[in-house]
């Protein structure tokens, strides 16, 4: 069935486009000027039309946890993200048990194949447990734990065709051996929740690593040892061009100005924006836990309960973009741009563009980044 979309403000590669865009349940077919044949139409002049949002670090919304509810949570989890824009979800998984792990992995290949998951599932997202327990932040320092060959191979072998992506603490990894194996399986390794050196961000780049996670989060930065300065991930971040970061754009995590700062260091092309939302995103909770972390919300985040840092985001993808142009003040197109065509670059998926060819996943949005409807694999979900 062909779809066809009116809009003065359509945002392609080559800046925005008035006409018609017109996209089957594959691919889409064309941008262009020309009435062509269609099934079904909708007028949305005067409205935004985008490439779906892509959200790499979420562990859940609607108050389910990827981490620790059933099939049926994780569907409804990532259709309340799916309502909201993100067209393409990354699961993620806090640091948990070995055992928890596989129970949550086994959970996801059951949501995906019922048939209830609705948005594109872009793998899973591992964040931990091999982490720096100085910079565990919000993840139980229970599961903390340096990387343990025999349970990651163990892991990777059972469930590498749902394993996408892997943060880990690089300064555990000193020999690389994880970060090469994570590469060599096609799985992204991403450094965090890290006190890492700028020596140890190198041996990880050199083994593939071109991914920080929520910088400025748990990332280490410049520290004294003996007298002597030595840089950080946050350093590393700004000396590696092609190192790609991804920033919690909620308004809470980072101030305005600090959003500034990372783009104007870092530039439009590589940084992509997150939620890193948790269960409560979505819903009318104000308290719980993930992987055994007790938080609470206030002020529009979750916090430790201690008030000492920050718990994850209860944000959606749509609180990004509108956090990014109103009060960053970015423009649309270069917002959308880190959370369309960056992290689909990344995922290395045929999505982020509405262009020939590329995947059918469009949003639709007005003035105030208000979601107006969504398109998943073509079909209308909003």
């Amino acid at each position: 069935m062909i779809t066809r979309i009116k809009s003065d403000r359509i945002f392609t590669p080559d800046g925005w486009f008035a006409g018609y865009l017109y996209f089957d349940e594959n691919k889409i077919l064309c941008v262009t000027k020309d009435e062509l044949n269609y099934d079904c139409a909708y007028d949305f002049s005067g409205l935004y039309v985008s490439p779906g949002f892509i959200d790499m670090h979420v562990h859940g919304g609607d108050g389910e946890d990827f981490c620790s509810s059933d099939a049926a949570g994780i569907a409804r989890a990532a259709n309340l993200h799916l309502r909201h824009g993100t067209t393409t979800i990354m699961p993620t998984i806090t640091s948990v048990t070995y055992d928890a792990i596989c129970r949550s992995l086994d959970a996801m290949r059951e949501s995906l194949s019922s048939g209830a998951f609705q948005a594109r599932f872009g793998g899973v997202h591992l964040e931990g447990p091999y982490f720096s327990p100085e910079m565990c932040g919000a993840q139980n320092p229970e599961s903390i734990k340096a990387p343990d060959s025999q349970e990651y191979t163990k892991l990777i072998t059972q469930y590498g065709d749902l394993i996408r992506r892997w943060s880990y603490a690089p300064e555990y990894d000193r020999d690389a051996r994880f970060a090469r194996y994570l590469t060599s399986h096609g799985i992204i390794p991403s450094m965090g929740h890290s006190a890492a050196l700028y020596e140890d961000c190198l041996t990880a780049y050199d083994a593939g690593c071109r991914l920080v996670t929520h910088l400025f989060s748990c990332t280490s930065t410049i520290t004294r040892r003996g007298g002597f300065r030595q840089l950080g991930i946050i350093e590393a971040s700004w000396l590696l061009d092609d190192l790609d970061v991804e920033i919690i754009a909620d308004g809470k995590h980072l101030p305005k100005d600090l959003i500034r700062m990372i783009i104007k260091i870092k530039g439009f092309d590589r940084v992509s924006l997150v939620t890193d939302a948790i269960r409560v995103a979505g819903s009318t909770q104000t308290q719980g836990n993930i992987g055994g972390v007790h938080f609470i919300v206030e002020d529009g985040v979750a916090k430790l309960p201690d008030r000492s840092a920050f718990a994850g985001s209860i944000a959606t993808a749509d609180r990004l973009l509108y956090v990014c142009v109103k009060e960053a003040g970015f423009s649309v197109q270069d917002a959308l741009r880190m959370i369309t065509a960056n992290p689909a670059r990344i995922l290395g998926i045929n999505a982020g563009a509405i262009a020939f060819g590329y995947l059918p996943d469009i949003v639709v949005f007005d003035d105030d980044i208000s979601i107006k409807a969504v398109f998943a694999g073509g079909k209308s979900v909003l």
